[in-house]
């Protein structure tokens, strides 16, 4: 895993602060709300709104 359960547990959408949940790609984190993708770079999240990509029709799947 390249962030830790730790790290996950405490970290939410910084638009509308939902928790966000491991790709299963683990390339990134995704809102259950918003449905945004923030990236994860060099075993960093990049939680920047600006950053994101979204999903709108919710095809990125989720790590289990």
């Amino acid at each position: 895993m390249t962030i830790s359960k730790d790290l996950l547990d405490i970290l939410a959408c910084p638009l509308c602060k939902t928790p966000v949940r491991l790709t299963a790609a683990e390339d990134g984190l995704k809102c259950g709300q918003c449905k945004r993708v923030y990236p994860i770079r060099e075993e960093i999240p990049v939680m920047l709104v600006s950053e994101a990509a979204t999903d709108p029709e919710d095809k990125i799947p989720l790590k289990d």
